[in-house]
C-alpha cells in the first residue's frame, strides 16, 4: 500500500511539473508576455542626437545625454542632462517628470513597444525583451529627427 501510495505521489508530482513546464513552453510559442509598465523600472542613460528642422533655414543638430528613472508605474523623473543644441551646451538640471506606456509588440516577437512623454516632448519606445538592458528611442514630434538608446544603470 506504501509502494503504491509514493508512486502515485510520485507520478503526481512529475505531471504537475511537466504540466507547467508545457504552460511555459505554450506561452512563448504563442508570443504571450508580460509587457506592462513594470517592465521599464530602473534608472537608465539616455544618449541620443539628431536634428531639429526649423520652419525657415537649415536644420540644426542637438545631442543629448540625460538621467531617466523609470519608475516601474508609468511615471519617470528625469535625473539631469547635459544639451546641446546647434553646438551650444547646457546643462540642466534634474526635476522634471513624465509618463511612459508599454506594451506587447505585434507581431509579437519577444519584445515591448511603449510611448514616452515629456509634455510637449513625445517618444516611441522599442523595450529589448522584459526592459533588462536597452531601449531604442525616437521623438515623434513633427520636425525632428532625434534618435538614441537608454542603457539601464540600476534598478
Amino acid at each position: 500500500m506504501k509502494r503504491l501510495m509514493k508512486g502515485s505521489v510520485l507520478i503526481a508530482a512529475i505531471g504537475l511539473g511537466v504540466s507547467s513546464v508545457v504552460l511555459a513552453d505554450d506561452e512563448k510559442a504563442n508570443g504571450v508576455r508580460n509587457c506592462t509598465v513594470a517592465t521599464l523600472d530602473g534608472l537608465y542613460v539616455f544618449a541620443a542626437s539628431g536634428f531639429i528642422i526649423p520652419a525657415s533655414g537649415p536644420a540644426q543638430p542637438k545631442a543629448i545625454l540625460e538621467w531617466i528613472r523609470f519608475n516601474g508605474d508609468g511615471t519617470v523623473f528625469v535625473a539631469g542632462a547635459t544639451r546641446s543644441l546647434n553646438g551650444v551646451v547646457a546643462q540642466i538640471p534634474g526635476g522634471g517628470g513624465g509618463s511612459y506606456t508599454v506594451t506587447d509588440l505585434v507581431p509579437q516577437d519577444g519584445g515591448c513597444a511603449g510611448t514616452l512623454t515629456f509634455a510637449p516632448l513625445t517618444f516611441d519606445l522599442f523595450i529589448q525583451s522584459k526592459g533588462e538592458e536597452k531601449i531604442w528611442i525616437i521623438q515623434t514630434n513633427p520636425n525632428n529627427v532625434f534618435q538614441g538608446t537608454a542603457t539601464r544603470v540600476s534598478r
